[in-house]
């Protein structure tokens, strides 16, 4: 059954605009953006929706892509998720967020539709944006620091890995490994 939308998902990479925020462990959906991008071999994305877009095929006859990375900041990315959605006509389960997950330790990975926020406000935003939270998610194990602190919780996602490059490098092509996965999937019947 063809579809009537433009693209066949929306991925959503996460992340902070500005040089300062490469590399922080809050970014890691941009990260996993950039390599997809590139995998597929999609052109240099352009600024749209208060984001940064580009679309094609994710590889030779498969589904058809946009990827989006909001330049709102983590905050308000609803605030360009939401136009996006709506003008890509997507439904809401092949919205597909890619996020860091202080929940998880580092190096896990775990995809799930809808579910709780746990605190992370950019997923707030995005369910405000959306209109609900039943959007598809790759969460990002990043570690958890050892406070509940929200001030010492905010400052350890902004900051950057210190774990090995190489491991941070192999999380982010897993994560894109796990995304690609998704994507390629069969629709359930």
């Amino acid at each position: 059954m063809a579809s009537s939308a433009p693209v066949d998902w929306l991925i959503v990479g996460l992340g902070n605009p500005g040089a300062e925020y490469d590399g922080t462990r809050h970014n890691i959906g941009f990260e996993v953006a950039d390599v997809l991008a590139s995998r597929w071999g999609l052109p240099k994305a352009k600024s749209k929706y208060r984001g940064l877009l580009t679309e094609g095929r994710s590889g030779p006859g498969g589904p058809r892509v946009a990827i989006l990375k909001p330049q709102t900041y983590m905050n308000d990315a609803g605030d360009s998720v939401g136009p996006a959605r709506g003008a890509f006509k997507v439904p809401l389960d092949r919205v597909l967020v890619v996020h860091d997950e202080i929940d998880l330790p580092f190096g896990e990975i775990r995809v799930r539709t809808g579910g709780g926020l746990a605190g992370h406000n950019g997923l707030k935003s995005l369910r405000q944006g959306l209109g609900s939270g039943d959007f598809t998610r790759v969460r990002i194990g990043v570690g958890r620091p050892p406070t509940t602190d929200p001030d010492r919780v905010a400052a350890y996602v902004l900051s950057r890995f210190r774990e090995p490059k190489t491991d941070v490098n192999a999380l982010i092509e897993e994560a894109a490994d796990v995304t690609e996965r998704t994507v390629m999937s069969p629709a359930p019947a």
